[in-house]
């Protein structure tokens, strides 16, 4: 389920949220590569506070930490990321990802 999904009802409200932190948990503890997502995150496309608050919680809890990052950008950046000031945006020194 998207996150926020049926977060109005009284008994499935934090259903979405509670799969989103299995799988989260699933891949720090199986210490994954990346997890790839392919669709919408957020049920809704204004999603309400919590939503966006408990999602904040739960990144913050399972994907910052002292890692390193082994991803290598091989194309040409400055072509690819225009929009960007030409980098990938967790290689931008003044960007705190």
């Amino acid at each position: 389920n998207h996150l926020g999904y049926s977060e109005r009802d009284t008994i499935r409200c934090d259903d979405s949220f509670a799969s989103f932190e299995e799988m989260l948990f699933t891949a720090k503890d199986k210490q994954v590569d990346f997890v790839l997502l392919a669709g919408d995150l957020f049920h809704e496309n204004k999603p309400s506070r919590r939503a966006l608050h408990t999602s904040m919680e739960l990144f913050r809890k399972y994907t910052l930490g002292e890692n390193p990052v082994y991803l290598e950008i091989l194309n040409d950046q400055n072509e690819i990321f225009k929009n960007n000031h030409g980098t990938v945006n967790y290689q931008d020194p003044y960007l705190s990802v």
